[in-house]
Order: structure tokens, then C-alpha cells, then sequence
């Protein structure tokens, strides 16, 4: 009997629903956007990079809550949300790297990534540009009669934009099937949140909408699978939209080579003592699922893979500059990779 492929998006997905599963991708993401700053330092990598280092328990929360076939739109900073939902390390890396393994052919690069097996829009440079978009998507769910819940994941800069009022009204009036969730690291770019928005809070604009807002704990993920399952079943059951804000941390700086001298005295130092890894794997052991020993064993696993994934990624070639033209009109070459949100699976629920 031949062996299942574990790696592929959906297999990865599904493995979410074991807990150390849930342990090994938070570990897979954060070794990801290590090696990714590295790859970006060895001159592998052109343009940006966004890293999420410290936000893993958001991303891991919201993936292992909702369905495959659930449509996800993201920021700029969404390495993280691409590995949680079930992209792979190779389609990421490849990605960033420009190679034609990664998850867009290597066109699209760190800002650009993809995956529509298990709901992933193509994440977004513009600031606040899936939040309409996950609308969009809402309405077309109830247009088809399914049940399907769309999800837009931002930053708090986000919520000082048009967009993020224009869409949270739209969605409120419309009763859509959208979870609205806040990423609040404190940080818009290089600038705190108490210099550019006069409430530390965001979930308090819920209430301009009349949608719940709920404050959650990134850094826990438990506590933020907890928030999703409540706001995922109201959107399903026809009940409207919800706000969720994200209390966590990012632990680089915003892009590329910052240094994110801006912080806070100490303020590194604080949210580093609630490392959203550290915090789970020791609620594991307590549970009894592993011991000491076996959360190394399994870091030791997860960062021999990453490594063999990046390896794997650097011996891939580069695309083809007619690569480029060919996925933007119906006629040209590129069916292989075209894809519909839109396929048979919403009829299979």
C-alpha cells in the first residue's frame, strides 16, 4: 500500500486537529521565519520580508478552527497564516526565494502567497486590502447558499483606514458571514499604537457596528481557537459578522534589516516571558501529552525539516521570464496552475 502524502496542504491541515501537531507547526513556523531572515541576509531573497516571529499562537488558533474550505484574506506579514492553514515550507520558502516550487510559481515573492486548496487569497502588500475582499467572499457564499465563513486577518494599522470601517459597516448591515481579526502587535510599521490611534483597544469599535468585539490572547492558542469557534458558528448560523482583536507581539522588527530600536525599553523582554511556543508545549507537558525530553526532540525533528525544505528550495530553478505573462488572460498558457475558490467542495460540505 503506497503511503499517504503527508505534505500536501490538506494533509497538513487536518493534522491540526491533534495537539502536538498544533506544537510542531507553531515550532515550523517560527524555525521558517528564522531561516527566512537568513536566506534574506545570503542575498537569496529580493525584495521584503514581514515576519511574524511571536504571533504563531494567532495564526496556529485561527487555522485548526475553521474549514479548508473557508476563504482566508491576509496582510503583507502572512508567512505564518500560509504554513498554519497548510501551506507547505517548501511552497513558502520557494515563494519567497522566487522559485518555481514555491506556492505561486516564485512570481509573486514574501508579500504574495497563495493557497486555494485550503482557502488562502493571495495575501496582500496594500494595507487593509482583504478586509473588502472577505466581503466579497461573504456574499458569495450566501449567493451560493453555502455555509461557508470568510476570514480577514489585518494589523491594527489597518484599522485606521476606510476600508476597515467601510467593510466592518457593510458586513454589519448585510448580516455576512465574516470574521474580522486584529493582529494588535502593539506596532503599525515603526510606529506604537498610542501614537497613532487614541484607543490601545480595537475591538471597542465593534461597537460602532453593532457586532461583538472580543479581546483574545494571542499569545495563548488555545484561548484564540476558544474566541474563533464562537465567532465562526455565529457567522455560520446566519448571525452576522464578529471583531476579534489578537493581543500579541512581533518580535522582529517590521521589515527586513530593522532593528526595532523604536520599542519600548523592556517591552521585548516582557512578551518574550509569554512566548506563545513555550506557553503551549508547557501546557502539554503538564497535560502529560510529552514530557521535557519530547518537546526538544520534536524542536530538533521540526528544524531538520525546515533545513531539508530550504535545501530542496535552493536546488529549485527560477522561473522563466515568460512565466510572468502567463496567467493573466484565459488564453494564454498557465492552465496548470489556474484555480477557483469556487469548485466542487462547496457543494460537499
Amino acid at each position: 500500500m503506497q503511503a499517504k502524502n503527508s505534505n500536501t496542504p490538506i494533509a497538513r491541515r487536518e493534522a491540526l486537529e491533534d495537539r502536538i501537531e498544533q506544537l510542531k507547526r507553531m515550532m515550523e513556523i517560527r524555525l521558517v521565519e528564522e531561516r527566512i531572515q537568513k536566506l534574506f541576509s545570503d542575498g537569496y531573497v529580493r525584495g521584503s520580508t514581514h515576519l511574524a516571529n511571536g504571533q504563531e499562537a494567532v495564526a496556529v488558533g485561527i487555522a485548526r478552527t475553521i474549514d479548508p474550505d473557508d476563504i482566508v484574506t491576509c496582510t503583507y506579514r502572512g508567512h505564518s497564516h500560509a504554513l498554519a492553514l497548510g501551506a507547505t515550507p517548501q511552497g513558502v520558502l520557494g515563494e519567497i526565494c522566487g522559485r518555481t516550487i514555491g506556492c505561486a510559481g516564485g512570481l509573486g515573492g514574501s508579500m504574495h502567497l497563495v493557497e486555494p486548496s485550503v482557502g488562502l487569497m493571495p495575501t496582500a502588500a496594500i494595507i487593509g486590502a482583504g478586509l473588502p475582499i472577505a466581503c466579497g467572499a461573504a456574499i458569495a457564499a450566501k449567493a451560493r447558499g453555502t455555509d461557508r465563513v470568510a476570514v480577514a486577518i489585518f494589523g491594527d494599522g489597518s484599522a485606521n483606514i476606510g476600508a476597515f470601517h467601510e467593510s466592518l459597516n457593510f458586513a454589519a448591515i448585510q448580516k455576512l458571514p465574516v470574521v474580522f481579526i486584529c493582529e494588535n502587535n502593539l506596532y503599525g510599521e515603526y510606529s506604537r499604537i498610542n501614537l497613532t490611534t487614541p484607543i490601545e483597544d480595537i475591538a471597542i469599535r465593534a461597537t460602532s457596528y453593532a457586532m461583538p468585539g472580543v479581546i483574545v490572547d494571542g499569545q495563548d492558542v488555545d484561548a484564540v481557537a476558544a474566541a474563533m469557534e464562537t465567532a465562526v458558528a455565529r457567522a455560520r448560523a446566519g448571525d452576522g459578522p464578529s471583531l476579534m482583536e489578537m493581543k500579541t507581539y512581533r518580535y522582529s522588527g517590521h521589515s527586513r534589516s530593522d532593528p526595532a530600536t523604536y520599542r519600548l525599553p523592556g517591552e521585548l523582554d516582557q512578551w518574550l516571558k509569554r512566548d506563545p511556543i513555550n506557553l503551549f508545549a508547557d501546557k502539554l507537558v503538564g497535560e502529560g501529552s510529552l514530557d521535557a525530553g519530547g518537546v526538544e526532540t520534536l524542536r530538533t525533528q521540526m528544524k531538520a525539516e525546515v533545513e531539508g525544505a530550504t535545501q530542496e528550495v535552493l536546488a529549485a530553478p527560477q522561473p522563466e521570464m515568460i512565466e510572468m505573462l502567463s496567467h493573466i488572460n484565459a488564453a494564454g498558457p498557465g492552465a496548470d496552475r489556474r484555480v477557483t475558490f469556487w469548485d466542487d467542495r462547496a457543494g460537499k460540505r
